[in-house]
């Protein structure tokens, strides 16, 4: 008798694109060569908690092509669950192109996934069993952004795991250009995040979606909405958190000589905080891997490279990792 497979840790789904990461600096047009690799805020969270360990799954539709072969074969080797990702024939995968700076600032990023078989996500891919048999659920508000059928899918998805008393966690990932308007971004995504136990916004979305400038009043405001953590990400000045029952703090972040690649800072802190959080850790010292992880990814290429392994992230958090030949020989092969 077949065994019956085990459950999910992690679901989470949304648009997986083939990026293309140019091999020098300077304006794309001009650049020759480029690097191919995957990119989707969602599918690195994924990524990432593959690497430390946990079951994860996600869901997708790709198209009948060689991008969405190349994300079916990123998911085989990072050993993501792929029984919920569709391959549709009548859309393509989408793509982009990333730019290479050396000086630390955010790349130029230009997307084509307009009409992409991702944002024909919708309820028909809702598979119950395999997203509330899973422990928890992670959502970005990438997702939610690129159709109104994919943000009916989150809305539901988000919904059934509350109902079956499973956690959730949000991260906004704010994407304006893909939506209507300011307003409605703001109206969906705070509807969205009041679903949620832990809302992980940065201070400058907390901004855009709440109206208020400080930290604290942006924790207030969903805290109010029934969450039951808020972590705002400062940037440089690391993580401030406050809680339902009145715990608060800031926890610094982790130092970085030199940035080379500010994308996927946010998707790295995510991992950090869900993994801890799955772990039964507390707050602050998933903040502290939230940090370290979000250093890690800053300081490579690409999206996802810099998320590491179990092995890599215990040897970082030894006790004595500040001078752990081990730990440092970890931070280096990431």
């Amino acid at each position: 008798m077949q065994a019956k497979p085990q459950a999910l840790d992690v679901v989470t789904y949304g648009e997986a694109m083939t990026m293309f990461v140019a091999a020098e600096t300077g304006d794309l047009a001009r650049v020759g060569q480029f690097t191919k690799r995957v990119a989707g805020a969602d599918l690195n969270v994924a990524i990432g908690l593959a690497r430390l360990g946990f079951r994860v799954g996600w869901m997708s539709r790709v198209g009948g092509d060689s991008f969405g072969r190349y994300v079916l074969d990123v998911l085989a080797a990072e050993g993501i669950d792929a029984a919920c990702v569709t391959i549709d024939e009548r859309y393509p995968t989408g793509f982009q192109l990333k730019s290479k700076n050396d000086d630390g600032s955010d790349p130029a990023v230009e997307y084509f996934r307009k009409g992409s078989a991702a944002s024909h996500l919708s309820l028909a891919d809702y598979v119950a069993d395999y997203v509330t048999g899973a422990r928890h659920l992670h959502l970005t508000g990438v997702a939610p952004a690129i159709s109104a059928t994919s943000r009916e899918l989150a809305f539901h998805m988000a919904r059934e795991m509350r109902a079956a008393g499973k956690t959730i966690s949000f991260d906004p990932n704010l994407r304006p250009t893909l939506w209507p308007s300011r307003e409605a971004m703001a109206e969906s995504l705070n509807a969205l995040a009041a679903l949620a136990d832990w809302v992980l916004p940065g201070v400058s979305e907390g901004v855009t979606l709440t109206g208020y400038a400080k930290s604290e009043d942006i924790a207030r405001f969903y805290l109010d909405q029934g969450a039951k953590g808020v972590i705002v990400k400062l940037g440089a000045h690391g993580a401030y958190f406050r809680t339902a029952d009145g715990d608060e703090g800031i926890v610094p972040a982790m130092p970085v000589a030199k940035v080379v690649d500010t994308v996927g800072a946010g998707d790295g802190f995510a991992v950090g905080v869900v993994s801890a959080l799955l772990e039964g850790r507390d707050v602050r010292h998933a903040l502290e891997r939230g940090n370290r992880i979000g250093a890690l990814a800053i300081q490579v290429i690409g999206d996802s490279e810099g998320l590491p392994t179990r092995a890599e992230l215990a040897a970082l958090e030894a006790p004595q990792n500040s001078t752990d030949k081990t730990a440092r020989a970890a931070l280096n092969a990431v």
